[in-house]
C-alpha cells in the first residue's frame, strides 16, 4: 500500500479517482487522498515518467523500455554556456515540468542545492529521467567549473553520449577543452549546440572554426542560423532544406509553437542557395567518412545531390557519430526557447544506444547483474545513495548483491528513479538504465557490483577458455572488474573540523 503511495505522491497533482480504484479498496482510498492531500513539494511536476495525463500504462513498459530506446547522456560545457538553462527547456518541452524556471531567479529543477540557487551555478551533477517521442533519455546535466571537474569525470564514465553545449559569442572556452578531453578518453560520441545565438557578439562561423581547430574534430553543420545576435529569429535544417520558426502566430513565447516551411526561389532564394550549397558540402564530408554512404552517393545521386533523400542522409549521420568520426552541430538560444526541439530528436537520432557501447567482457556475465557504481550522495534519513549504471542482468529491490571491489555482500533495499532532487520508486531496473539505490551502506564511487561472487566467479570460468580476451588484472583477482573513476590528484590539503557535534554527522559525506 505505502509503496503504492509513493509511486503517486511524487505528482503536485492530486490522483484521479480512476486511478484509485485501482489501487485499492475503498477503506484505503479514504487513507491515500487524505495523505495526497497533504503533500508538498517545491516543485510543479507534470507527471510521472511515462505517465501522461489519465493514462497510465504497464509500470514495468514505463520503467525498463527496450534497451533501444534508452539514450544515456550528459550536458557538458564551460560555466555560463548554458546548460542548466538548456536542460530546464528539454524538461519543459518534453512535458515533465509546467513552467519554466530560470538560474538567476534560483527555480531550475537541477540547481536544488541551497548554494546552486545562491550563485546560480552548477556545483554537482543532477540526473533526471524524461521521454522524447517514445525514447527514454536518462540525462546528466554536470557542472561547467574546473573546480568541480570530478562530478563531470564519473558521469562521462557511465554515458553513451553527451552534448556540448558552447557560447556561441566565445566559442571554444578553457573548460571546454578540459570536458571535451575527458569525453575522448571515455570513447563518448557528442553532438554540438551553439547556444546564445541571440546574444550581442554570437557568431556561428567564428563558433566553427574554434571547434574545427580548438578542438581537432570535424563538425558536421546540420543547422544553419537565421539572423546573429538580435536579429535571430530560427533556423535552417539543411538535411531538409527547410526553414525552422517560432511562435510564428501565438502570442506565447515560451517556444513550444514553431513550424517548418520547404525553402522555396520564390520566397526564399538566397536562404535555400546557403542550404544548398551547406548541404552539398554537407554528403560530400559524410561522403568521405562512411564508405556505405559513399557507394550509395556514387552510385545513384552523383549527377544530383538534390535528389538524395533525407531518409538515406539520417543513419548515415548516425553511423560517423557513433564512430566518433565526426560531431553534428546545431544552434539555438536556450533561454529565447529556440532550437531544444530539433535538439532533442538530434538526441534521440544520432547518439548511440546502450546496446551499441558494450563492453567485451559483459559477454562473460550473460543475463547475471553486472552494474557500476558511480557516484555516492548521503542523505540523513536514508544514509548512503548510490548511483548505478546497470550493464547487464536485472537489479531488484530487496534483493542481495555482491560488491567485486570491497569484497562484500549487501542488500538493496530500494530502487529510485531519479528526478533532481525528487525520486520515484521502481520495482526493477535492466541493463542499460541508471537510477538510485538505498541499503549499499560498503559501496564506494567506482565498484563493479554483480549478483553474487559466485556469478562473478562463473563468468571468470567463461572466459578462462578464451585466455587472449582476459585482462590480466582480471585474471589476478578472480573476478571480472568494471573500468572504474579516476580520481584526479588532490591540488590542495586542509583538515575539516566540525564547530560543534551537532554538525558532526555531516562530515560523513565526506567519505564518499
Amino acid at each position: 500500500m505505502l509503496t503504492k503511495i509513493r509511486k503517486f505522491i511524487v505528482t503536485h497533482q492530486k490522483v484521479s479517482s480512476l486511478h484509485l480504484d485501482h489501487m485499492c479498496s475503498c477503506r484505503s482510498r479514504v487513507l491515500l487522498k487524505g495523505l495526497i492531500s497533504r503533500v508538498f513539494l517545491g516543485r510543479n511536476y507534470n507527471s510521472l515518467p511515462g505517465i501522461i495525463e489519465n493514462d497510465v500504462k504497464s509500470l514495468r513498459s514505463i520503467i525498463n523500455p527496450p534497451i533501444s530506446k534508452i539514450r544515456n547522456i550528459g550536458i557538458m560545457a564551460h560555466i555560463d554556456a548554458g546548460k542548466t538553462t538548456t536542460t530546464e527547456r528539454i524538461l519543459y518541452y518534453s512535458g515533465y515540468i509546467r513552467s519554466l524556471g530560470d538560474v538567476d531567479d534560483g527555480d531550475t529543477v537541477t540547481d536544488f542545492m541551497a548554494q546552486e540557487r545562491e550563485r546560480g551555478i552548477t556545483i554537482q551533477s543532477a540526473a533526471v529521467t524524461f521521454d522524447w517521442k517514445g525514447y527514454r533519455v536518462n540525462l546528466i546535466d554536470t557542472p561547467g567549473h574546473v573546480d568541480f571537474t570530478l562530478e563531470v569525470e564519473r558521469c562521462l564514465r557511465v554515458l553513451d553520449g553527451a552534448v556540448a553545449v558552447f557560447d556561441a559569442s566565445a566559442g571554444v572556452e578553457a573548460q571546454t577543452l578540459t570536458v571535451w578531453r575527458q569525453a575522448d578518453k571515455h570513447s563518448v560520441p557528442r553532438i554540438c549546440f551553439l547556444n546564445k545565438m541571440d546574444k550581442t557578439g554570437a557568431s556561428f562561423n567564428y563558433a566553427i572554426e574554434s571547434i574545427r581547430e580548438k578542438l581537432k574534430t570535424k563538425p558536421l553543420l546540420l543547422q544553419l542560423p537565421i539572423g546573429e545576435a538580435k536579429a535571430f529569429k530560427g533556423l535552417v535544417d539543411i538535411v531538409t532544406k527547410e526553414k525552422v520558426i517560432w511562435n510564428p502566430v501565438s502570442n506565447s513565447n515560451d517556444g513550444k509553437h514553431f513550424v517548418r516551411e520547404p525553402l522555396t526561389e520564390i520566397n526564399d532564394p538566397e536562404l535555400l542557395k546557403e542550404a544548398t550549397e551547406a548541404r552539398n558540402a554537407l554528403i560530400e564530408q559524410i561522403a568521405d567518412l562512411d564508405d556505405e554512404f559513399a557507394d550509395l552517393v556514387l552510385g545513384e545521386f552523383i549527377e544530383n545531390f538534390d535528389l538524395l533523400p533525407s531518409e538515406k542522409l539520417y543513419p548515415a549521420i548516425r553511423r560517423v557519430t557513433v564512430a566518433q568520426k565526426a560531431v553534428p552541430v546545431l544552434c539555438g538560444s536556450a533561454l529565447k526557447n529556440k532550437g531544444i526541439q530539433p535538439l532533442l530528436d538530434a538526441i534521440t537520432m544520432y547518439l548511440p544506444s546502450p546496446d551499441e557501447r558494450s563492453d567485451e567482457f559483459l559477454q562473460w556475465y550473460k543475463d547475471d547483474l553486472c552494474a557500476l557504481a558511480f557516484k555516492v550522495l548521503h542523505d540523513k534519513q536514508r544514509g548512503p545513495l548510490v548511483f548505478v549504471r546497470v550493464y547487464s542482468g536485472t537489479m531488484k529491490p530487496q534483493s542481495a548483491v555482491h560488491n567485486i571491489n570491497g569484497n562484500c555482500t549487501e542488500r538493496i533495499s530500494r530502487l529510485l528513479l531519479p528526478f533532481a532532487d525528487q525520486h520515484i520508486e521502481i520495482p526493477s531496473l535492466t541493463a542499460g538504465n541508471i537510477a538510485l539505490t538505498v541499503g549499499l551502506k560498503q559501496t564506494s564511487t567506482g565498484d563493479t557490483i554483480v549478483s553474487s561472487k559466485a556469478s562473478a566467479l562463473a563468468a571468470t570460468r567463461r572466459a578462462g577458455k578464451n585466455e587472449g580476451k582476459m585482462d590480466r588484472k582480471n585474471t589476478e583477482t578472480g573476478s571480472f572488474l568494471l573500468a572504474g573513476v579516476e580520481i584526479p590528484e588532490p591540488v590542495f590539503f586542509c583538515t575539516i573540523e566540525p564547530p560543534s557535534v551537532a554538525k558532526q554527522p555531516g562530515t560523513k559525506g565526506m567519505n564518499y
